[in-house]
């Protein structure tokens, strides 16, 4: 007779068992053609230009991980509109704090200036001609 724990340790090992079975199966069973196109860089059909530690605007990831965070805490909405008479006036006042809070938050970022999206100009190298 298994323990909670054995039967817990036994769905780990199944789930092993069927992980390295796919693998397996999907390596043997794969094609094996490789040419030039599949072995670049990119392949994308795009030619890979100049180096890959390209300096990227901190913006971009700001403006995404703002995005992230806004839209997970709107998520929490949802589930509260859909019980909202359920619950009463309890849920109401903090559903208001929590909402409080996101536009505190989204007033802050505002006025940090982290939505701006001015682009810096570009610095272009230019060649010495001597």
């Amino acid at each position: 007779m298994l323990t909670d724990f054995g039967r817990i340790f036994l769905f780990f090992i199944i789930g092993g068992i069927f992980t390295a079975g796919g693998l397996v199966t999907s390596w043997l069973f794969r094609p094996k053609r490789p040419y030039t196109e599949k072995l670049s860089t990119y392949e994308c059909g795009e030619e890979a230009v100049g180096d890959a530690r390209v300096k990227i605007n901190i913006r971009f990831y700001v403006v995404a991980l703002i995005f992230v965070v806004f839209e997970v805490e709107v998520l929490f909405l949802f589930p509260w509109a859909l019980i909202f008479q359920k619950v009463g006036m309890f849920a109401f006042l903090e559903m208001l704090f929590f909402l409080i809070i996101l536009i505190v938050g989204y007033a802050y970022v505002w006025a940090k200036g982290d939505l701006d999206w001015d682009k810096p100009t570009p610095i272009i190298p230019q060649l010495n001609k001597n």
